[in-house]
């Protein structure tokens, strides 16, 4: 109940503004204006209580308590570290990130880049903090977390070995603000470990909420290099990296200096005149901070004395070097970019796409399907509908259609690393809406659907990151996106972004909360001579059958079966079965109400078997949802969720007693809605008497 609340709570703040960068959510509910005043005023340092400086704010493996990594780390502000500490000291450059024990250059390269654009940069970075009469100890950065900014309180109590900063630290050893933006990110994440390992697209997105593609350079297209110079000048996030063929290679140095498995940044490329012709250039930087490139168009090598004009010359050893595009289509395996209008990195003009963003779940045994390749449960995942009315302006592949970039992000898996999870396989499959179906939002399509139609397109893989991306483009019409993990059954939160050049219009595909309630009430005088014999014996000297008297009744009868399977009704199903059925409000049921009671159950134990489709005596959770079908309930994937979560055993079935229980509980809320909803308005209000009242029937 508490997760639903959360939910709700959540989608009222985002309705009302909050999440967007110009109001980030406080994470963990900190504002970072109070506790500095509040620490100003009383004359002392802030102390993070959510992210103590303990070793559990480490790790759990390589940096857990018993490593011998983390023997001796203490934990020191930068005032215990140096006499003048600067936050940020001649603005922030890329020679401020210098990699430390930990395996997170992805992270760095994507910080790197962040220092190439300003306005990005200040939006990550608040500008109001630093060392002077203000500092308290305390400072803040704010991050695109899944379809929402968060502002991130941290203090500035870093951890130290042998004197050293462990982690990132700036070359010129005074400048904190890129190891008190790493800590802010692994308190998002957990801890410092949770952040060793993974793809630069992850920080390129997380600051800037922007959407990455990634190109293969062993097959890139014929402009990348415009793609690239065009993306720089946009202001985007350009990554690279040398894929590693063992584990043995990774971040193994070449014979030319080059790092494998390494995580780069790409933060220039030009075109120079070199003897007489034009001669593309990159320029790429190692968050190392050293170790730099020896070939061609190196620091200081000969190349450069025979440019013409400008030269974009380096010398410094500082982590950053240019060499020739056809070396770097040579020796990197791959290119990741990121930025907020995606059609920039294809289009000479700069245009806003339209952007859709929705938070979607997996749960095992409702909403977690799986991919294609699980036929009977692939329907029960989320579904979303994108609809495209408009073609591109002007193609450049003279290709008309409509173009869109799906993005498919699984939340908070870092997190979970400290429990031994780690990401899932994930991936979509996109399918055209049929006729029949365009138009309606309010439609979650079954089995027979995907059983007889061929998806239209895909994500290009289903991977273990955390976002897959692909970019398609599509004649205008109405198409189905089913996002999915590739095994089913797996539990997972996930965000899906659709961008698209055109205006266009995404939104969830589900069923409809509804009912068809048919009035089965049978009164005293309806009921034959057998039944009001039976009653009779059944009821006792009061003529009225209690909750308990119920249980017995009912458990007798199911326990004389052998084609369904029950563990007994239990006397919390019993309270449900009497509180639907009792109109004076005693708690009891007379002849009429057991009557009418007597006649949904024997309706109910039809539904059951039609759906108990292997005749095991028990009822799958997919074939579940469609028996609430029959049932005469219209249920969303949310509500689903919950009732599988309620109602089902661990193997994913539901047995006899509590798909009864749930049907009545079901009928039981919407009568109860349709009663106080006198105008049929969708709405009702409560004071809190009432809600507490109806809340614990």
């Amino acid at each position: 109940m508490a997760g639903v609340a959360s939910t709700l709570a959540k989608q009222r703040a985002l309705a009302a503004g909050f999440g967007t960068n110009a109001n980030a959510v406080r994470y963990l509910n900190q504002d970072f204006g109070s506790l500095r005043a509040k620490c100003r005023s009383a004359g002392r340092l802030f102390c993070d209580p959510t992210f103590a400086a303990a070793p559990e704010s480490l790790g759990f493996k390589e940096l857990g308590q018993s490593s011998h990594k983390t023997r001796g780390v203490t934990w020191k502000r930068p005032t215990e570290l140096v006499s003048n500490p600067e936050f940020i000291l001649g603005g922030a450059t890329r020679t401020d990130i210098c990699q430390g024990a930990l395996g997170d250059c992805w992270l760095l390269a994507a910080i790197a880049s962040l220092t190439l654009n300003e306005y990005v940069m200040a939006r990550v970075v608040p500008t109001d903090q630093g060392f002077g009469d203000d500092y308290a100890g305390i400072f803040h950065f704010q991050f695109w977390q899944y379809g929402e900014w968060v502002d991130v309180v941290i203090d500035d109590r870093l951890p130290v070995k042998d004197g050293e900063l462990m982690f990132v630290h700036s070359a010129e050893g005074r400048e904190f603000w890129s190891a008190l933006l790493e800590k802010a990110y692994a308190k998002v994440n957990g801890c410092y470990e949770a952040l060793s390992g993974g793809s630069t697209t992850e920080g390129f997105e997380d600051f800037t909420g922007g959407i990455a593609e990634n190109y293969d350079l062993k097959q890139p297209p014929s402009n990348l290099f415009q793609i690239i110079k065009k993306s720089l000048e946009a202001g985007a996030l350009l990554g690279c990296s040398i894929d590693i063929t063992s584990a043995a290679d990774s971040e193994a140095v070449t014979r030319q200096k080059l790092v494998k498995g390494h995580a780069y940044s790409l933060t220039g490329a030009v075109e120079v005149n070199y003897r007489g012709r034009q001669e593309k250039l990159v320029r790429i930087r190692n968050p190392w901070g050293q170790v730099e490139w020896t070939g061609a168009w190196s620091d200081g090598s000969s190349e450069w004395n025979s440019v013409q004009g400008d030269c974009p010359n380096a010398n410094a050893e500082d982590g950053e070097f240019w060499m020739s595009y056809s070396d770097f289509l040579r020796h990197y395996s791959r290119i990741e970019v990121c930025t907020l209008t995606p059609d920039t990195i294809e289009d000479d003009s700069v245009k806003h796409w339209s952007v859709s963003t929705f938070d979607g779940t997996w749960r095992r045994g409702s909403t977690a399907g799986g991919c294609r390749n699980n036929p009977y449960t692939f329907w029960t995942n989320p579904q979303f509908v994108i609809k495209l009315d408009e073609e591109d302006d002007d193609p450049d592949d003279g290709e008309v259609g409509c173009s869109f970039v799906v993005g498919l992000i699984q939340k908070n898996r870092r997190k979970l690393r400290k429990q031994g999870e780690d990401m899932h396989t994930i991936g979509f499959a996109i399918y055209e809406v049929p006729k029949q179906f365009q138009g309606q939002r309010e439609v979650h399509l079954d089995k027979n659907f995907f059983l007889s139609h061929a998806q239209t397109a895909k994500s290009e893989t289903f991977i273990n990151l955390r976002e897959v991306s692909s970019r398609f483009k599509m004649p205008p019409g109405e198409y189905l996106i089913v996002p999915s993990t590739f095994e089913a059954h797996l539990n997972g939160d996930f965000c899906i972004r659709v961008f698209s050049e055109k205006q266009s219009e995404t939104q969830p595909c589900d069923d409809p909360v509804e009912a068809e309630l048919e009035d089965e009430t049978v009164s005293d005088e309806e009921v034959d001579a057998g039944f009001r014999g039976l009653f009779s014996k059944l009821a006792g000297d009061d003529m009225e059958i209690s909750a308990v008297e119920l249980k017995t009744i009912m458990n007798k009868i199911v326990g004389k079966r052998t084609d369904i399977k029950t563990d007994g009704f239990s006397m919390e199903t019993c309270r449900v079965m009497v509180n639907l059925m009792d109109d004076s409000g005693n708690g009891k049921l007379g002849l009429g109400e057991f009557a009418t009671l007597w006649k949904k159950v024997q309706r109910y134990l039809s539904i059951y078997k039609k759906n108990d489709s292997d005749n095991s005596g028990t009822m799958s959770t997919p074939e579940m949802r469609v028996a609430f079908k029959d049932a005469g309930f219209s249920l969303n994937n949310t509500i689903y969720q919950q009732l599988v979560a309620r109602y089902s055993d661990p193997d994913m079935t539901i047995d006899f007693d509590n798909f009864v229980g749930c049907l009545m509980r079901l009928e039981m809320m919407f009568n109860i809605f349709r009663k106080l909803d006198a105008h049929n308005s969708g709405s009702i209000e409560l004071d809190f008497n009432q809600w507490i009242n109806f809340a614990m029937i």
